[in-house]
């Protein structure tokens, strides 16, 4: 099929609405060695995607591809290295073209985070932060859009969090990257439009994961703990999302809940924050 005709085709079937058929999709996931990025990458290839996942930790993406293994869906492809490094990000989506001919989703999960007053921190936590939390996933994106134009009904999933909607104390940093990469995705779906590639911002809440064993700086806050979701069920609800092109996706009753208070009132969350850090003292 030519180009033209490829993109026709896309087109009109955004036009009627039908869901996205992930069987045989050509899926490129960052952040994969663990916690949500991994479970999505296992969702996807259950699904019948072909995954490359990616992540630093190379012995815990084999162990990915050794779980993918075991579905009765894709097998899982793997490369290690960091996502911050224009270098590694060029290669990853060489790989991809070179692997599966081309691409069809992005999923930019990977992250990170640091626990302090603003004040107290350096500008090395603010840089780090930002480089991994938006710019990797902005530059990743940029750098994949020649390749999915050419996708079949292609799409770019960004993992963010509830914390861009309502900034939390110590988490300065992190939440600046969420909320800046809310905005990003927020512009690139008129943008994209055009293109026929859709846009979706996972805006997690309370979320199983390593997170909190690998800050940059501080620990986990007293007040912060509470039950969380499980990162197999928040990967199903978010690839539930994709099949379905939503805009945006919000995990959990608690996800909704933060959300909807801080559209309508964020001085609720303010009172509840100063009371559980006075409680935690």
């Amino acid at each position: 099929m030519i180009p033209q005709q490829q993109d026709a085709e896309n087109h009109a079937i955004r036009r009627l609405g039908w869901r996205r058929n992930l069987v045989g999709s050509r899926v490129l996931v960052t952040g994969a060695s663990s916690g949500v990025g991994r479970a999505i990458a296992l969702e996807l290839a259950r699904r019948g995607a072909r995954v490359l996942a990616t992540g630093r930790r190379g012995e815990r993406l084999a162990e990915v591809a050794e779980a993918a293994a075991g579905l009765e869906g894709s097998p899982l492809l793997h490369a290690a290295g960091d996502i911050t490094s224009p270098i590694f990000r060029r290669q990853l989506i060489d790989t991809a073209v070179e692997q599966f001919g081309g691409l069809d989703l992005v999923v930019a999960a990977a992250g990170s985070g640091a626990i302090g007053r603003f004040r107290d921190a350096t500008a090395d936590t603010l840089t780090e932060i930002m480089a991994v939390d938006f710019f990797a996933p902005a530059e990743l994106v940029r750098e994949s859009l020649p390749v999915l134009r050419d996708g079949r009904d292609p799409a770019i999933v960004l993992v963010g969090s509830i914390l861009g909607y309502h900034a939390l104390p110590l988490h300065a940093e992190y939440c600046a990257a969420k909320a800046a990469l809310r905005s990003l995705a927020g512009t690139l779906r008129p943008e994209l439009a055009a293109d026929g590639i859709g846009v979706l911002l996972a805006s997690l809440g309370p979320t199983e994961s390593e997170f909190w064993n690998h800050l940059l700086t501080g620990s986990r806050p007293g007040w912060s703990r509470g039950r969380a979701m499980s990162a197999a069920r928040t990967a199903r609800i978010i690839v539930r999302a994709i099949i379905w092109r939503r805009r945006e996706v919000l995990p959990g009753w608690r996800a909704k809940g933060f959300a909807l208070l801080a559209r309508l009132f964020p001085r609720l969350i303010d009172r509840s924050l100063r009371r559980r850090m006075r409680r935690s003292r």
